[in-house]
């Protein structure tokens, strides 16, 4: 068989933003509070990809999360959106209510760059509608870095002040100047702020928006600035907006420290003035960019020895170590990981921690992160073959006691991360566990603490506990917070 080499790859990677209008209303005393999930589907099966953030009171839903999916021309990526009226703070998707779904590939949205279509299984007479837009992601490692506030806007709260947050859009054609403005097919929600109550001169939070997701990379692109007034209702009230692109903003901060946009409401009069404090172009490293540039990683494993994990000898217990060879959950966890990870690291040591455990020869006081070696001077083990033996040799000679603390092996671990912060190194670290987190909040500040570091963390759950309090440590949709 023969293979060009120098042929193009036929893949791309594309955005996709979801919108939808008219959805069930599900819930009695307010409307839905709706969010997407997106899955992919194979032949053999359909597995979860994301979920958009889930927006209030609403049945005419504009996410502010994008769904980036390889697309690939020479296969059919089948994919299916799903709506959910979300009803609690559980990731379970049986725990909340379902509005409806659109199976669809990803070629036919990339073909058609705006797709409206009907959702089924609505449970519902009237149609249900979700419009999903489809961008070719540029290649582009700039971030635009913004700090922006309000200055009078326009009262629309009868009783109080209002509640302002900012929308940029971005337009599907390609413009320049106000007077294009009419020919704009639709415009495309590219961030959203969070709302301020109560106050007419808001400061949002800093925010960072990549260059490709924000104007395709096109810093001349005329953007669209939104402000509203919020209401808990999902009937939030314009302000005003106005129209400028990234490059005219930049030009005017580095002139004058900062940029004025004067907000126009629906009656053609000012309702307030934007300022933009800030605008920074930075460029973002890749991965790839920081491993060809020599940066080397450092994983380390820490395994769960607590009792719940049942008598080894037993062979229905998690650490029971089959006389067939065959791997046990936590051996299936390390080398499923290790072997991806250790292609990064030039001397393939990797140190093995455990907690949880009472060790010999005393089998007194339970040790929080002691070394899978058994020897704390020596807790380095070759490779992956390694590292297994000394999990194996380790597991028959403690005692598996409790309870389950997460923090002291996250201490352990970014105390080396904070030795080592000049780029050179990235340290890995790899908790498998079977059953909830015993010192959560302790865990959390670890986790805050360590998050300026050169560290990633990997959790990894074995076994049939229910994991769902572990997911707040995920972090992915607001900032991780612990009860200090």
């Amino acid at each position: 068989t023969f293979t060009d080499m120098a042929a193009p790859q036929l893949t791309s990677r594309v955005e996709i933003i979801v919108s939808c209008k008219n959805l069930p209303d599900r819930d009695v005393m307010s409307k839905s509070d709706p969010m997407c999930v997106l899955f992919m589907k194979t032949p053999t099966s359909t597995h979860e990809f994301g979920r958009t953030e889930c927006i209030q009171n609403t049945l005419n839903p504009q996410f502010n999360h994008k769904f980036q999916v390889d697309f690939c021309f020479e296969e059919r990526q089948v994919v299916i959106f799903r709506l959910y009226d979300v009803d609690s703070s559980r990731a379970a998707l049986q725990d909340h209510d379902f509005l409806g779904e659109l199976e669809t590939t990803v070629g036919e949205l990339v073909s058609r760059r705006q797709y409206e279509a009907a959702l089924t299984k609505t449970g519902s007479t009237k149609k249900s509608l979700i419009i999903l837009t489809c961008l070719e992601l540029q290649e582009c490692k700039l971030i635009a870095n913004f700090r922006v506030e309000g200055v009078k806007l326009d009262k629309k709260d009868f009783f109080g002040k209002s509640d302002p947050f900012l929308e940029i859009y971005q337009p599907m054609d390609e413009i320049q100047t106000e007077s294009e403005v009419p020919r704009v097919r639709s415009w495309v929600l590219v961030h959203r702020t969070e709302f301020i109550k109560k106050n007419l001169n808001p400061k949002w939070a800093p925010f960072s928006i990549p260059l490709n997701r924000l104007c395709r990379g096109n810093r001349q692109l005329l953007l669209r600035f939104d402000c509203h007034d919020y209401d808990s209702d999902g009937s939030h009230d314009f302000i005003g907006s106005f129209y400028s692109s990234l490059e005219s903003l930049e030009q005017e901060v580095a002139r004058s420290r900062s940029a004025q946009r004067t907000l126009i409401s629906k009656k053609k009069k000012s309702a307030g003035t934007i300022v933009f404090s800030q605008i920074g172009i930075e460029t973002i490293d890749s991965f790839v960019d920081y491993i060809q540039g020599g940066t080397e990683l450092h994983f380390t494993v820490a395994i769960d020895f607590t009792g719940s994990n049942g008598d080894p000898r037993d062979p229905r217990s998690l650490h029971h170590v089959s006389a067939d060879g065959r791997p046990n959950q936590y051996e299936l966890a390390i080398i499923s990981v290790g072997e991806i990870v250790q292609d990064y690291d030039s001397d393939k040591q990797f140190p093995g921690l455990g907690f949880g455990a009472l060790l010999p020869p005393m089998f007194s006081g339970v040790q929080d992160a002691f070394s899978l070696t058994l020897q704390p001077e020596n807790p380095y083990c070759a490779g992956m073959p390694g590292l297994l033996a000394a999990y194996r040799s380790c597991i028959r000679a403690v005692r598996l006691y409790g309870p389950t603390n997460f923090s002291p092996v996250i201490n352990h671990v970014a105390s080396m991360a904070a030795a080592h912060q000049t780029g050179a190194q990235y340290f890995v670290l790899l908790i498998i566990t079977d059953g909830i987190i015993t010192d959560f909040e302790k865990t959390k500040q670890a986790i805050i603490k360590a998050s300026s570091l050169p560290m990633s963390i990997i959790i990894v759950g074995v076994g049939d506990e229910d994991f769902s309090a572990m997911e707040e440590l995920d972090s992915d949709d607001k900032r991780l917070r612990c009860g200090r």
